[in-house]
């Protein structure tokens, strides 16, 4: 067993300044990587040493895998921490980093790889009898053997690529004679995208919740779940609202699908944190999807309920120790939701908004955490995620947890570019949410620009209606002579003297 005493993050913004923070109180150094892009940022500021590792475009730095770990031999870091995207799912970083004599804090080279590829992945599960969407456990090559599976199977199916996700490489077929060229199209956007044209095909769920497990294992055989994270408000095949736990699981489903994600993790030898996805039917009949093979963006919300620092326990399952605790120590404990707060407009199909924020003010009080890596005045940069936040809020029931986020949302104040803060309120307030019946397709089924426009027309109003009212009173020894709140206790108007 290695003891870790300092470790470079390969990675930047909210997850490396997070990562950075459970080290510190474990006392140990951390380094820091950058782009010229990011040189003021507040992870760069936060470490102990930080070096910068290139231009701008990640290519150059952030995925300059040999730059990384050159860096961290001459800082004599232990060990390298990937985050999340970039290089974290990267079978030849992390062997490189083992090779190199580094610790790479995640699962091994070859775990990455099996569960990279969804039909090696789907494979390997098999031997647990893990439930699996009916289709190909091979990639498609002969189009009428692939006619022959879809009629079996039945219409409509879903086409997707083996490498990748985010939607890419992925198309729904509603007819026997769309699917040649469905089959063409998703091939040839996986090859673009992941430079692997495989696809299979799966039955497409037409009403699926995207329901996932946290899972941990150690060194020495020991996997255990922390229970389910509920992330089916989605857009473009991305999250934007997780919780935890799902509102629509009870005991029984909840210890059968954690089962079925601890299997998943055995049956690749899986050591580290990692997340076991499954679709869900109108039954509550749950199939696997896929393995990641990191810390997830959503991972907050299982800390939330579990009390358990995951950072922390990946630090420990690295240094070769077993898992500090037992699948029976473990129990969920109130409610948690996250809301990914993205420089993005919703009233315009979600497109980035990049620009300068003016205006930065975090919310603050029970319940209530901000895992972020801006400041008032910065940037938003262009090459990366368009993600400025992660607002996530606990309370002891579920709607004390969407309370607290309207709470939220409504405190949180940014200007200068558009976010996802009004699309998270519209989330919050809407009865398929409140109700937990809603599924993937919420946006698609509820939302639309002018849903936003209606709660602005509805904030005007409010203020037509209050001076119509003539609701300004004088007070003496205040400068205001009045002031206006909406239906949410916000100030929205104030006048004052002259």
């Amino acid at each position: 067993m290695q003891k870790i005493k300092k470790v470079l993050i390969a990675n930047r913004g909210e997850i490396a300044l997070r990562i950075m923070r459970s080290l510190k109180e474990m006392g140990i150094k951390t380094v820091a990587v950058f782009s010229e892009a990011d040189r003021q940022s507040p992870h760069v500021q936060y470490a102990d040493e930080a070096v910068c590792i290139g231009p701008a475009p990640s290519s150059s730095s952030y995925l300059n895998s040999s730059k990384i770990i050159e860096t961290a031999l001459k800082l004599h870091a232990d060990a390298i921490h990937p985050g999340y995207g970039f290089l974290s799912e990267n079978e030849n970083f992390a062997r490189q980093v083992e090779e190199s004599g580094l610790i790479f804090i995640g699962p091994s080279a070859n775990s990455i790889k099996i569960m990279g590829s969804k039909l090696a992945a789907k494979d390997a599960a098999s031997a647990y009898n893990i439930p699996m969407v009916p289709g190909t456990n091979k990639p498609v090559t002969d189009i009428n053997e692939a006619l022959r599976v879809t009629s079996e199977i039945g219409y409509p199916v879903l086409i997707k690529a083996s490498a990748g996700g985010g939607g890419k490489g992925m198309r729904i077929v509603e007819k026997p004679e769309e699917f040649a060229e469905q089959l063409e199209r998703a091939s040839s956007e996986a090859k673009s995208a992941f430079g692997d044209g495989s696809v299979f095909i799966e039955k497409y769920i037409a009403s699926p919740k995207h329901i996932e497990v946290q899972i941990l294992g150690d060194q020495h055989g020991n996997v255990i779940h922390l229970f389910e994270r509920e992330c089916s408000i989605q857009r473009r095949y991305q999250k934007v609202v997780e919780e935890a736990p799902s509102p629509v699981l009870n005991h029984e489903k909840r210890m059968a699908i954690g089962e079925a994600a601890v299997n998943v993790a055995k049956s690749c030898n899986y050591y580290g944190a990692g997340t076991v996805e499954f679709i869900v039917d109108e039954k509550l009949n749950f199939y696997f999807l896929e393995m990641n093979t990191r810390l997830q963006v959503e991972h907050p919300v299982t800390e939330m309920i579990t009390g358990i620092d995951l950072v922390k326990e990946q630090i420990n399952i690295a240094e070769g120790n077993t898992l500090s605790f037992k699948q029976e120590d473990i129990s969920i404990r109130g409610h948690a939701i996250e809301l990914r707060v993205y420089a993005e407009d919703p009233a315009n199909n979600f497109l980035p908004d990049i620009g300068k924020l003016v205006t930065y003010k975090r919310p603050q009080g029970p319940g209530i955490r901000v895992d972020d890596g801006f400041e008032e005045s910065m940037d938003i940069p262009v090459f990366y995620d368009p993600m400025i936040a992660k607002l996530i809020t606990y309370g002891s029931t579920r709607t004390e947890a969407i309370q607290r986020m309207k709470r939220a949302i409504s405190e949180y104040k940014i200007s200068g570019i558009m976010t996802t803060l009004p699309f998270g309120s519209y989330v919050m307030d809407h009865e398929e949410f409140i109700s937990g019946r809603f599924d993937t397709h919420f946006v698609k089924k509820y939302f639309s620009p002018e849903n936003l426009k209606v709660n602005l027309d509805k904030e005007t109003e409010e203020i037509a209606m209050a001076f119509a009212g003539n609701f300004f009173t004088e007070k003496n020894n205040n400068p205001y002579a009045g002031e206006i709140h909406n239906a949410s206790g916000n100030s929205i108007w104030k006048r004052r003297y002259s």
